[in-house]
């Protein structure tokens, strides 16, 4: 899998990590953890500015997912079914979408 580890990996981790918790509710389990493997994970050079400030940053505190916990099948999902808590985000830094830089 090919990992543009500043625009790319972020959306993966939280969209992965949401369909564990919904495959996990309808299973009957609990979603512990996420184990992803990136085989070319990279960084792109005109990216350098956006990680550095983004690595400057403070963390906050984690938000809260909440999934309707009436629906049983993967299938049955909406979005009024899925809500994030308590997220409070640092403004958005823009950084271009690069092709093989």
């Amino acid at each position: 899998m090919s990992a543009d580890y500043f625009l790319g990996v972020p959306f993966n981790i939280a969209s992965y990590a949401l369909l564990t918790h919904m495959i996990a509710q309808v299973t009957g389990y609990y979603a512990k953890r996420l184990v992803i493997t990136l085989g070319d994970a990279h960084i792109y050079k005109n990216h350098i500015d956006a990680i550095q400030e983004q690595m400057n940053r403070q963390p906050r505190k984690l938000p809260k997912l909440w999934i309707n916990p009436d629906i049983n099948d993967i299938d049955d999902f909406k979005f009024e079914d899925i809500e994030i808590l308590q997220y409070h985000p640092h403004p958005a830094i823009k950084a271009p979408l690069s092709v093989g830089l």
